[in-house]
């Protein structure tokens, strides 16, 4: 694929901020991004890794200081305007007015869009129902909740009906049944054609939504890859068994080590095996040995290592919401 074919193409992006000197921070040093059209590509890192200020260059709200990026083709440096008329952008925050009413807000953009007041109200009112904000139309923003103000900024968003969207960690804040509605919302919106840059600092949801990842921390790329890709590269996937009779948990392992050519872990009170497996079709080879020796089973799981463990393997640190997972668990 030509680089002109792409979604987003850009290289060797750099932010700086400061004065020069001593006192310039480099908030990103040297990212390179490649994102094909119609695939979700979600940007990973912790808050400060430099994600939004990625987001913004790429959407012209900053200045690029070093290195180039285009969109579809079309340089983002040189030619700002018809940017902004390809990229749709969904901030952290709501960027609508709290004392008008969902459909004045989508009415005032897309009359500030060009479109008629016939048009401008037909369009609000499709975007409300397609939202689920139908019933909420006449209320004034300052009483939706957070939820609801995510949902109709991202209605906003795609007033212009823009072929690339922009979600810079859309659901940080919502409860997790509102994310999860978030989810469904963006999966339709690539259903129906749009490529979608989604940065966020939750694991669980570049897991759920993205095609391929990168991870970015300290204004670095570290890695780029599916989620099974690097998944993959930072460690061995796991076969969890348990035995029927679990009196035959050292018999099995004898049986598992010869094939998998790696001694599982065992926890003989439980019947358990876990067998390390290098090539995870190791796995099928395991289950048919064991049948074919009259060792029933009765559970078995294959286990990849999760994107928390990707992270730390990658940068050496979690992300905050793996920290905050880990503190609410204690």
């Amino acid at each position: 694929m030509s680089t002109s074919d792409l979604a987003v193409d850009a290289a060797g992006l750099v932010k700086r901020f400061g004065r020069h000197g001593s006192d310039t921070v480099t908030a990103v040093a040297g990212v390179d991004l490649a994102i094909k059209p119609g695939e979700v590509f979600g940007v990973l890192g912790p808050n400060g890794a430099g994600k939004t200020t990625t987001l913004s260059m790429l959407a012209t709200l900053l200045p690029i200081d070093g290195g180039r990026a285009s969109i579809f083709g079309v340089d983002v440096a040189s030619a700002p305007h018809q940017i902004r008329q390809l990229v749709g952008v969904t901030g952290q925050y709501a960027s609508v007015d709290e004392n008008l009413t969902g459909a004045e807000n989508l009415w005032l953009f897309a009359r500030l869009h060009g479109r008629s007041s016939r048009q401008a109200r037909a369009l609000a009112d499709d975007l409300l129902d397609r939202f689920g904000l139908t019933e909420a139309a006449g209320k004034q923003i300052k009483n939706y909740s957070g939820g609801m103000r995510r949902r109709l900024d991202l209605g906003a968003s795609l007033i212009s009906s823009p072929p690339l969207i922009f979600l810079d960690e859309p659901t940080t804040g919502l409860d997790p049944r509102t994310r999860s509605q978030m989810w469904e919302t963006i999966r339709e919106l690539v259903a129906n054609g749009s490529t979608i840059l989604l940065t966020t600092q939750y694991l669980d949801e570049a897991d759920q939504l993205a095609d391929r990842i990168a991870v970015i921390d300290r204004g670095l790329k570290v890695a780029e890859g599916t989620p099974e890709e690097l998944k993959t590269g930072v460690g061995e996937s796991t076969l969890q068994l348990r035995l029927t009779d679990k009196s035959l948990v050292e018999d099995a392992a004898v049986l598992v080590k010869q094939i998998a050519g790696t001694a599982p872990v065992l926890t003989p009170e439980a019947g358990g095996l876990n067998v390390p497996l290098p090539d995870a079709n190791k796995a099928a080879d395991v289950l048919i040995a064991l049948r074919e020796a009259n060792l029933s089973i009765t559970s078995a799981a294959v286990q990849q290592p999760t994107l928390d463990e990707v992270f730390l393997a990658l940068t050496g640190h979690a992300t905050e919401s793996a920290d905050q997972n880990e503190e609410a668990r204690r």
